[in-house]
């Protein structure tokens, strides 16, 4: 497109440097953007400068704005577009409208703006709450949560993995492969995506790239975060497990808000398990169960409001010669606690932990060096085939307990319960206590049951008792 004399008054250096639309124009040579056209003030009004629109040329110029807009509409996959309005000499957006869904709301919108002084940009909308996830790309760190645009990334609750992680991740749950060359000397801010979205229909897109570079040092990798809420506790966890190069049992992810992904590795054998994945981890409320079960009916059973369970994992089951868990104590300690045979009995307190083999001891303690010298502190649940360990459970940071202190604290009262009552009656329990109460436990349990789990959740004081 060749810009006529009626732009000559805004073809200044230091105008042409703060112009959006320029900016966005540029970057679309280089990668996919939403799909836009925008628009200059003029003296006979709006009149059009760029245009990014699937098969449709490169800046193509449209007869009028109400064409260039009916276009735009009948190519968003939402049905809608934004219409932002700026300022020539500032790089900050004066009036935002999001989601029009009138075409002839959005030229008048544009001609109202150009009336003001206004240059305009008008946009596909694209869902940021469409299972898909936006963030930023700097170097050798990736940060992005779902149902937020980039700018997600300045509040608390984001996702961090390290680059090339990050691309696994996407390609594993999103079957996408994510090109991020762009961000490695350079800040890159990105929205991924189910359905192909922007100008080069992609699964990708790509909204402002920056040269702004700071070295992030190293990157701790943490959860739960949103993301992980998304997906699910339990199956993040494994993601991450799988991603660092452990054995994790094949798993296949059936989701509430993205298509069902699988990872992992065979286990030479073919029954399955099914494994509940809650938003955050809730120690041994929903199933955990031997053998195949109609997921949906599951779902529907334990989560009808589906606020508390994000999928539901079939997972591969293993020729368990022991199970147990690992945690770090609050003095940086491991406890590895098992039993024979699998180990559901035993995280719920139905059953006390055996002593463990030394070989299977070593193996743990090898596996738990190699997680904390990757990922720092962390717990996680295993079995042993006689040959490999496997990761059925990972979750990041140490546990707060130590010996017989389950959750430190002091009380004025201290209220007993029998441990033969059950998850549910110490759940009950712990969130009816009057304040300043403690829980004293009629017996020793495993520090990696879920019973401890409960308690430590709960975040009330407890504690064995001294018989």
């Amino acid at each position: 497109m060749t810009l006529n004399s009626s732009h000559k008054k805004f073809n200044q250096p230091n105008v042409w440097a703060f112009r959006k639309d320029k900016t966005l124009d540029r970057l679309a040579e280089t990668f996919n953007v939403a799909q836009f056209v925008s628009f200059a003030p003029a003296e006979y009004g709006p009149e059009q400068q760029f245009c990014r629109i699937a098969d449709i040329e490169a800046n193509h110029r449209f007869e009028s704005v109400a064409e260039a807009i009916q276009i735009l509409f009948e190519r968003s996959s939402e049905g809608t577009v934004n219409v932002r309005s700026f300022s020539a000499e500032q790089s900050q957006s004066r009036e935002f409208l999001y989601g029009v869904d009138n075409a002839d709301a959005a030229v008048d919108a544009v001609k109202r703006f150009t009336d003001e002084g206004a240059f305009t940009i008008v946009n596909e909308t694209i869902d940021v709450s469409d299972g898909g996830v936006s963030g930023v790309v700097m170097g050798d760190v990736v940060e992005f949560r779902p149902d937020m645009t980039p700018r997600g990334v300045e509040k608390p609750g984001f996702a961090r993995l390290p680059t090339e992680w990050a691309i696994h991740l996407f390609k594993t749950v999103y079957g996408i492969d994510v090109d991020f060359s762009g961000g490695r000397k350079g800040r890159l801010e990105f929205s991924l995506h189910p359905k192909p979205r922007g100008w080069k229909q992609d699964n990708v897109i790509f909204w402002e790239r920056s040269d702004d570079f700071f070295p992030t040092g190293s990157i701790k990798v943490e959860w739960p975060n949103d993301f992980s809420r998304m997906i699910g506790d339990k199956a993040y966890g494994l993601l991450i497990a799988d991603m660092s190069g452990f054995p994790v049992p094949r798993t296949t992810v059936i989701g509430r808000r993205v298509a069902p992904f699988s990872f992992g590795h065979g286990t030479g054998l073919e029954e399955i398990w099914i494994r509940t994945s809650p938003r955050e981890q809730v120690p041994g409320k929903f199933t955990t169960a031997r053998g195949w079960q109609d997921p949906f009916a599951l779902l529907q059973r334990e989560d009808p409001d589906g606020i508390a369970i994000s999928s539901v994992l079939a997972q591969k089951g293993v020729a368990a010669q022991w199970s147990g868990a690992a945690i770090e104590t609050s003095n940086g300690d491991l406890v590895v606690e098992g039993i024979k045979g699998t180990g559901d009995r035993f995280m719920v307190g139905l059953a006390n932990p055996e002593p463990v083999p030394e070989r299977v001891l070593s193996r743990v303690y090898e596996v738990h060096g190699r997680l904390r010298g990757i990922l720092g502190a962390t717990r996680f649940e295993w079995v042993f085939d006689g040959t490999e360990l496997w990761i059925v459970q990972l979750h990041s940071g140490a546990s707060i307990s130590n010996g017989d202190t389950i959750v430190p604290g002091d009380a004025s009262e201290w209220v007993d319960f029998d441990v033969s009552q059950g998850l549910e009656a110490l759940r009950l329990l712990s969130a009816n206590l009057k304040p300043n109460t403690g829980i004293v436990l009629d017996r020793r349990i495993g520090l990696t049951s879920h019973i401890a789990d409960v308690l430590r959740k709960a975040g009330v004081p407890a504690r064995v008792s001294a018989q």
